[in-house]
């Protein structure tokens, strides 16, 4: 069973480069218990994974969204966040959603999209063990654990981790 997610909306932020497994579970998942996905990436379109041959159809441009259209972001990793940290409008959107208190739930490499958003000083996260630097550059306290939570800011490692993410991100966003 699980929660009834029917009214929630959930943002996954992607681009060229994102990880399959870090994007399509958490996706199936809220979907599967009723949550509205939207797939939010830098202009509408196409993107390849870089681990397989799946793609994801972009359908909002971040540009065209606002934080009020959703209740949670999800940010996958892979070679996607690294990415997508170049691009203002992303940052920006990134920081608009952790300020305003709302989940979000960054995976793997996803947490370099928080970092360069600025939002990480003081909180405790976890990602994959290669952004652990940029994280305590920007003064957060990295733990090495599948599952860390601190406020609105959901982190995992990698696809391993994804069992407990989802339950976490529903959990957060549950009535």
């Amino acid at each position: 069973m699980g929660p009834d997610l029917s009214d929630k909306r959930v943002a996954i932020l992607v681009g060229e480069g994102f990880h399959d497994g870090e994007t399509f579970f958490p996706m199936a998942h809220l979907v599967n218990h009723g949550a509205s996905v939207s797939v939010v990436g830098l202009e509408p379109g196409i993107v390849e994974a870089y681990n397989s041959d799946m793609t994801v159809r972009v359908t909002h441009a971040v540009s065209a969204v606002s934080i009020d259209d959703f209740d949670a972001l999800v940010i996958p990793g892979g070679r996607s966040p690294a990415w997508l940290r170049e691009h203002d409008e992303v940052v920006m959107f990134v920081r608009e959603f952790v300020d305003s208190g709302k989940p979000v739930a960054a995976i793997c490499h996803g947490p370099q999209v928080l970092v360069r958003a600025g939002v990480v000083e003081g909180r405790t996260l976890t990602a994959v063990g290669g952004v652990e630097d940029e994280l305590t550059e920007a003064g957060a306290t990295f733990v090495d654990v599948p599952l860390q939570q601190d406020g609105n800011l959901i982190t995992s490692r990698v696809p391993g981790d994804l069992p407990g993410f989802v339950a976490a991100i529903s959990g957060a966003i549950a009535p």
